[in-house]
């Protein structure tokens, strides 16, 4: 595991109950001391005990040496700096490598997965990406949630879904990796318009529009990048927008939170000890939404809160970039998309009924 942030070292725990030894590489010396010795990362997962199995060092040889998979759990912006340092230690052959990160690079607009194929020159079907409803406090406390593993390998998909589960955290698998990447990234966009709202002090109707609208202009955007909508209305889309925005763990939530409250871009940076990933993928979202011509105007409004050009309060009567009434369409330009909703409902709970054996598929 590269990274021992809160999400990393709670990943961690999950591999290590699920029966895994796990070797955590911490930036910091002090971190790696406490998970190695102590068994707690008391910084990141106050008042939680971690696996036996887990380990922590600070040098990255150590911690690769000997894996059988590789997990990578770090800030998107500092993604390609570190696996520079990877890619001469990377275990050879099929090892998997899995993102953990839910953000895109500013400079280039890439996701994570193409970053890790850029960067360690792997074969794609090696890569594989997680998320999902996935709050680390809360995991890290054992309370039951369920994640997708996406590869464009079912091989690797499947291997990575096998090993990441355990009595209190289910896997599934798919194959759409651009879905399954940018269900991640986009929630955090909403979720911090959503955090804006409430730090402006408006209730549950205006936060049910901006999460309705909002996962339009999640499909919408994933969509005409080459995703099946269905993967918008999984786990890495609506499960993953509905626990970011209603959870006060959220860091993007919190980050919009602030906002709302009329705290500055700069002042929200520095309050906040863990890095919230949204705030850095608005502006290449937008980028590479306008490139597309797609319209995202919930996340072009949270642009101009963080630009400081749009007052917080007005974030809300502004769901629609046009005047003219118009009929509401439910993602990819459509009339209704419920039958994605149902069918992708439908199988969850079949896996369900069908006790939860194998790597199931979202």
């Amino acid at each position: 595991m590269i990274g021992a942030g809160s999400w990393g070292t709670t990943f961690g725990k999950i591999l290590a109950d699920g029966g895994a030894h796990v070797s955590m590489w911490a930036r910091r010396p002090e971190v790696a001391a406490e998970i190695k010795n102590a068994k707690r990362n008391s910084e990141y997962l106050p008042g939680i005990n971690l696996p036996r199995s887990m380990s922590a060092t600070p040098h990255l040889s150590e911690a690769l040496d000997g894996a059988t998979q590789v997990y990578l759990a770090i800030s998107s912006q500092a993604l390609r700096q570190n696996l520079k340092a990877v890619r001469p230690l990377l275990p050879g052959g099929t090892v998997p490598v899995v993102s953990l990160m839910k953000g895109v690079e500013k400079r280039t607009g890439l996701r994570m997965s193409q970053v890790i194929e850029q960067e360690l020159g792997i074969d794609p079907a090696r890569i594989a990406v997680a998320s999902g409803p996935n709050l680390a406090l809360e995991i890290a406390r054992e309370q039951p949630t369920a994640a997708v593993i996406s590869s464009s390998s079912t091989e690797t998909a499947e291997a990575v879904a096998l090993r990441a589960r355990n009595r209190y955290f289910r896997s599934f698998i798919n194959n759409d990796v651009i879905g399954t990447e940018f269900g991640g990234v986009l929630k955090n966009l909403i979720a911090v318009a959503i955090g804006i709202v409430d730090g402006v002090g408006y209730g549950e109707n205006t936060k049910a529009s901006i999460i309705t609208r909002g996962l339009v202009e999640m499909t919408d955007f994933a969509v005409a990048q080459g995703a099946e909508p269905e993967t918008l209305q999984g786990l890495a889309g609506l499960g993953d927008l509905i626990a970011t925005c209603q959870s006060p763990l959220s860091r993007n939530n919190t980050a919009g939170r602030l906002l709302g409250q009329g705290y500055s871009f700069q002042d929200v940076v520095n309050q906040m000890n863990q890095t919230a990933e949204g705030l850095a993928s608005v502006a290449p979202v937008l980028q590479l939404a306008r490139e597309a011509g797609i319209q995202m105007p919930i996340v072009e409004q949270v642009k101009m809160v963080l630009d400081g050009t749009m007052n917080p309060r007005d974030i809300a009567p502004h769901l629609t970039t046009d005047d003219k009434p118009t009929g509401e369409r439910t993602g990819n330009g459509q009339a209704s998309g419920g039958g994605a909703f149902w069918r992708s409902f439908q199988r969850a709970l079949d896996q369900l009924r069908n006790g939860g054996r194998g790597a199931a598929r979202d």
